[in-house]
């Protein structure tokens, strides 16, 4: 996090969500992204959903991340109170290993849009670059971070397989 104004929100529905939703905000980080982070449940703190949903575009956020397990209700109610994009999480769940969440996020109705990814850690990882590349069509400098970025990924792949080591 830096000491400039957050434009990224990042919400999840417990303490537990922070496991997979610090991968989004490592690479916010990396890109030298504002961010904040909340816990937002949309079933045990409705009124603080609520609050932080309808002030999310007044506070000069841009983006909302939200991750959810289980039922997987807090992407979906804070696209309905924002103007904002909302990029959905699906928090892995014991019981059904996320794909109950992953239903429940990607299951919008018509008119109330959430941008859905992949469950878990890699979901989270690529809501970081994708709130990121919004921000970045409207920063020049952000688009240069995260081509470097992108290129860095690149360049990281071998191009032969190698033995491991003994």
């Amino acid at each position: 996090m830096s000491d400039q104004r957050p434009v990224i929100g990042i919400i999840m529905g417990s303490q537990s969500d922070w496991e997979t939703m610090k991968n989004a905000a490592d690479v916010l980080d990396a890109l030298h992204v504002p961010y904040e982070t909340k816990i937002v449940s949309a079933h045990r703190t409705p009124d603080r959903l609520y609050d932080y949903a309808k002030s999310a575009k007044s506070r000069g956020l841009k983006v909302i991340i939200a991750g959810a397990g289980g039922a997987a209700h807090l992407p979906g109610m804070a696209a309905a109170m924002t103007p904002l994009p909302v990029l959905g999480v699906p928090v892995q769940s014991r019981t059904l290993k996320g794909l109950d969440s992953l239903l429940s996020i990607v299951q919008m109705p018509g008119g109330v849009p959430v941008g859905t990814l992949a469950i878990g850690s890699a979901g989270a990882k690529n809501a970081g670059l994708m709130a990121a590349g919004i921000m970045a069509l409207m920063d020049d400098a952000l688009a240069g971070r995260l081509d470097d970025w992108r290129a860095q990924q690149t360049d990281a792949v071998a191009d032969e397989p190698v033995d491991p080591a003994p």
